[in-house]
């Protein structure tokens, strides 16, 4: 499953009301580590598939949320079950240390 792009108006749906936990990456265009890792998360997104969604919220464009769940610096991750925020993890990050902490909180 590829990542999926949410904005302020889809978040509901697609976060808060997924059947599966969701990853939710708050990244902006200009920001080089949030680009160091868009690739390691679309690998993530691949080799979870169904069990786990990988969001990306673009802050700039979507700054609602963003400000809701208090996103100071970016990139911010945060790990949502059930429609609740379980844990986050802010700065770039290598792909064992994001699967190590995705598998920590699932």
């Amino acid at each position: 499953m590829a990542t999926v792009k949410v904005t302020d108006n889809t978040f509901e749906e697609e976060v808060l009301g997924a059947d599966v936990p969701v990853l939710v990456d708050f990244w902006a265009e200009w920001c080089g580590p949030c680009k160091m890792i868009g690739p390691v998360l679309e690998e993530l997104s691949d080799e979870y598939g169904e069990q786990i969604k990988i969001a990306k919220v673009d802050v700039d464009s979507n700054p609602s949320v963003p400000a809701q769940y208090g996103v100071r610096g970016i990139p911010a991750m945060y790990l949502f079950k059930n429609g609740e925020m379980i844990s986050t993890k802010v700065g770039a990050a290598p792909k064992a240390a994001l699967k190590s902490w995705i598998e920590e909180n699932r």
